[in-house]
């Protein structure tokens, strides 16, 4: 993963910020030229930290996926990591652990908090 700074975090910082976006947009936030951010946008989504959205194939409608607000997250270290996208997976992996470990426990809650509803309505 090669990516050009600071142009491809401030496109990355953009969609973060405002949300779906094009690329007309995303220039005019960054400050840097139209044909930049349209030729970027394609490798970002190439290296999954961006994803193309419709409505329309040609609509040129992106978003920032997960693993590009990881990529954010980790922007400082860029320069530093001998291999950003290992770093990047992870911390996504790292991320999804955390989640399912949250969710596995806010299940139990659910499933205490139903045992005790039913038991009331007895």
């Amino acid at each position: 993963m090669k990516l050009r700074q600071p142009t491809d975090f401030l496109i990355l910082e953009a969609l973060h910020a405002y949300g779906r976006n094009v690329a007309p947009n995303l220039a005019q936030i960054t400050g840097k030229s139209r044909k930049n951010v349209n030729n970027r946008l394609p490798v970002l989504d190439d290296y999954g930290l961006v994803r193309k959205i419709g409505p329309a194939e040609r609509s040129g409608l992106y978003e920032v996926t997960d693993r590009g607000r990881v990529a954010l997250r980790c922007r400082d270290e860029y320069d530093t990591s001998p291999d950003f996208e290992a770093l990047i997976e992870r911390r996504l992996e790292t991320q999804s652990g955390a989640q399912t470990g949250e969710a596995l426990a806010r299940g139990g809650e659910d499933a205490a908090d139903a045992d005790a509803a039913d038991e009331n309505s007895e």
